[in-house]
Parts: C-alpha cells; sequence; structure tokens
C-alpha cells in the first residue's frame, strides 16, 4: 500500500513510518525538516511540506492509497488551527485526487471522561486543568478537525490515545469505539492502531480509542517524563 504520513517526524510518526516499512508498504513521510528526519530505506521518500500550505499537501496525497496523520503541536493559551486547518487541506487533496482512507490522530481529552482507576487528584484536579486551562485552545482545534472529518465522505478513522508514553515495542494493546476507560497509550501501540485499521472495515467512519495496559508508568513517572519533558 501507499501511504503518506503527516507529522512524521514527530515521536509517533517516526514509529509510524518505521512500522509501515517493516509491514512492506510504500511510504511518504511529510515534514518541514526532511534533513531531520532519522530514517532510511528504499521504500521511503521524505518530502519537505507543511500541512498548512495546499500546494505541498496536494503533492504529498497524490497517487497514494491512504493517509495517516499524526500531527502535534504543543498546547499554548493563543488559539491553535495546525489539526483543522491542516486537516482541511488534506481533506481537500484526498478528494481531489480519489484518495479515499484517511486515519488520523486526536485525543481522548476532546472528550474527558473520569477514569475508575484514576482517583480524585487525577479525575477531579489534573484531567480538568489539562483539558480546561493548559489543553483548552488545543482540544477545541481537535474537536474543530474531527467535525471536519465526520463531515466528508472519505473512509475516516478517528483515532484518540489516552496520556502518550513511551514503550519499545508494540504490546497487546486494546481498541475501543468511544472512550475506554485507560489512562494511558504507548505511542508505539498508537502507531501500530493507525497501521491496523487500514485493514480492518469494522472502524470506518468511527471514533475509537486506543489504551495500554502493559508496563503503565504511575501518574508521577509520566508527568516527570512526559507532560513537563519538551516535545
Amino acid at each position: 500500500m501507499r501511504i503518506t504520513v503527516f507529522g512524521a517526524n514527530g515521536r509517533t510518526g517516526r514509529l509510524l513510518t518505521a512500522q509501515a516499512l517493516a509491514a512492506g508498504h510504500q511510504v511518504t513521510a511529510v515534514t518541514r525538516q526532511p534533513k531531520s528526519f532519522p530514517l532510511h530505506h528504499d521504500r521511503l521518500e521524505v518530502i519537505r511540506a507543511d500541512v498548512l500550505d495546499p500546494v505541498t499537501v496536494d503533492v504529498a496525497v497524490t497517487q497514494r492509497d491512504a493517509v495517516l496523520s499524526t500531527l502535534g503541536v504543543p498546547p499554548r493559551k493563543e488559539p491553535i488551527s495546525t489539526y483543522s486547518a491542516g486537516t482541511a487541506n488534506i481533506v481537500a487533496a484526498m478528494q481531489r485526487h480519489r484518495v479515499r482512507r484517511l486515519a488520523v490522530v486526536s485525543s481522548s481529552g476532546v472528550d474527558p471522561h473520569p477514569y475508575t482507576d484514576g482517583g480524585i487528584l487525577f479525575n477531579r484536579v489534573l484531567l480538568p486543568y489539562v483539558t480546561r486551562v493548559l489543553g483548552k485552545t488545543l482540544y477545541h482545534d481537535m474537536r474543530r478537525m474531527e467535525t471536519l472529518i465526520r463531515a466528508t465522505d472519505l473512509d475516516w478513522t478517528i483515532v484518540r490515545p489516552n496520556g502518550l508514553y513511551h514503550l519499545p515495542t508494540v504490546t497487546d494493546y486494546t481498541v475501543v469505539e468511544g472512550h475506554a476507560d485507560g489512562r494511558f497509550t504507548a505511542r508505539a501501540d498508537l502507531a501500530a492502531s493507525l497501521l491496523a485499521v487500514l485493514d480492518d472495515d469494522r472502524y470506518l467512519r468511527t471514533t475509537i480509542s486506543v489504551i495500554t495496559t502493559a508496563d503503565n508508568p504511575t501518574m508521577f513517572q509520566w508527568i516527570r517524563r512526559e507532560a513537563l519533558a519538551e516535545h
């Protein structure tokens, strides 16, 4: 399959690109900084493109079988439009070139729920702070992105991870339609789930959650390693 990966130079995007190549796919990795992209392969094309530039997005999408998006921007107080505007350019290019399959990474923070194992501190303090204050503009733009995608006639899947963290290999992760009651998702599992839905018609035009239950960090470890790390 000929796959284009937007956000390929991010931490999930690099894993996704590597997994897609290992699975035998022809991959186009889209990044604004191709010189810093660490992967090399005879089935890999790395192209310079900005998701906010419709001309370069069009080039990245033409003659592909599927598009995967792992776009990510850090939270900030100012308005964010990367997810919605960038995805609008991707969708428009896909429709022009009759590329139908789309899978995008969103977040469980778009529709937050309390977690049974979260405890009072997580459910009543940390979760509201992250979703309503720290990530308010980010999740608002993700909601716009999801609304835009659902309004299309594409064969889309929206993938919502929970708190992202690093594991060296893919685990026996869980996929659930809608909300999943688990606080963590390994990036390797998120990447694997994006690839898996391309061959799984059960998740066409569906929003799914991906959770990892093996080797989860403690909340303190996650905050120290991920939430406070530079992205």
